[in-house]
C-alpha cells in the first residue's frame, strides 16, 4: 500500500454530527449498533465489512454513510440524484464523515434492492463510450460487469450493500478477487455489508460484526455466519430438524 495512504483515505472516520442532538428514543437510533456509532464513531480501514443477522441494522448503517458521504440512496456516483421511492432512513443527517486530506472525492454506492432501477437509470443517461446494456445480462453477471467499469478502477470511496446477492459460489470468489486487486492498487477504500462468509474472507479487511448490543471487531473464524455455514455443512441434519415439521 502506498506511503500515506491513511492521510489520503476518503472516508477516515464516521462520528455524530456535533451540531446535532439526537434523541435516544428515535428510530433508527433504538438500533445498538447505530447508538453505539453515535455514541463511539466508527474509524474505517481500508475494507471495513459489516456483518450481521437481519434488522441488525447493516444496511442502514452502509446506506447513511453512502449518502453522509454524498452518494444516492439508491446506488449510484457521487451527485448521482435518481430517485424512484424514499425509504431511506435520516441518520445520514446525523453523521459527520471525516475525509483524508488530499484523498479522492468519487464514490460508488452499489446495493443489491436497488439494483433494477440504478440500471434503469443507467440506460436513460447512457455513459461514453456505449456499454451493454446491464439488463439484458443476468443478476450476477449484470454486477460483476459493473464493477469492472473504469467505475471502480479508480481511486475512491466504494460501497456495496449485500454484493453476494445473484452470485454463485464461484462468482463470489471473482468479486473476491476484483476486491482485493482494488484495494492492493491503492487508492480505493471499500465499505461492505455482507451475509456471505466468502465475501467476508477479504484479506486485510476489518470486520464488524453486528448484535442487538452493538458492533463488535471479530476475526473471520470467529464469525457466527462461518461457524453457521460449517456447521451445516457438516451435519446439515441437525439444522433442518430445527425447520423442517416432522
Amino acid at each position: 500500500m502506498a506511503p500515506g495512504w491513511v492521510a489520503r483515505r476518503p472516508v477516515r472516520r464516521v462520528e455524530r454530527s456535533p451540531d446535532l442532538d439526537v434523541t435516544p428514543e428515535t428510530w433508527p437510533a433504538t438500533l445498538a449498533p447505530v447508538a453505539q456509532l453515535l455514541r463511539d464513531g466508527l474509524d474505517l480501514g481500508p475494507a471495513t465489512i459489516l456483518v450481521g443477522e437481519n434488522g441488525t441494522g447493516k444496511s442502514t448503517l452502509i446506506e447513511a454513510v453512502a449518502v453522509a458521504y454524498g452518494l444516492s440512496p439508491e446506488g449510484g456516483s457521487t451527485g448521482a440524484r435518481h430517485s424512484t421511492r424514499v425509504s431511506e432512513s435520516g441518520l445520514s443527517e446525523w453523521l459527520r464523515v471525516v475525509r483524508g486530506a488530499g484523498a479522492s472525492r468519487w464514490g460508488y454506492f452499489l446495493r443489491a434492492e436497488t439494483m433494477h432501477g440504478l440500471f434503469t437509470y443507467l440506460e436513460d443517461n447512457p455513459a461514453w463510450p456505449p456499454e451493454q446494456p446491464f439488463h439484458e445480462l443476468s443478476h450476477g453477471e449484470s454486477f460483476l460487469s459493473m464493477i469492472m467499469t473504469t467505475r471502480f478502477s479508480r481511486g475512491g470511496f466504494f460501497v456495496l450493500d449485500e454484493p453476494e446477492a445473484g452470485l454463485s459460489f464461484t462468482a463470489q470468489l471473482t468479486l473476491l478477487g476484483v476486491l482485493a486487486d482494488m484495494i492492493d492498487n491503492g487508492d480505493a477504500q471499500l465499505l461492505l455489508a455482507t451475509h456471505s462468509p466468502v465475501i467476508a474472507a477479504l484479506p486485510g479487511a476489518m470486520i464488524m460484526e453486528l448484535d442487538g448490543s452493538g458492533f463488535h471487531r471479530r476475526s473471520w473464524s470467529d464469525l457466527d455466519v462461518v461457524d453457521h455455514y460449517r456447521r451445516f455443512i457438516e451435519r446439515p441434519e441437525a439444522y433442518l430438524r430445527r425447520v423442517i415439521d416432522s
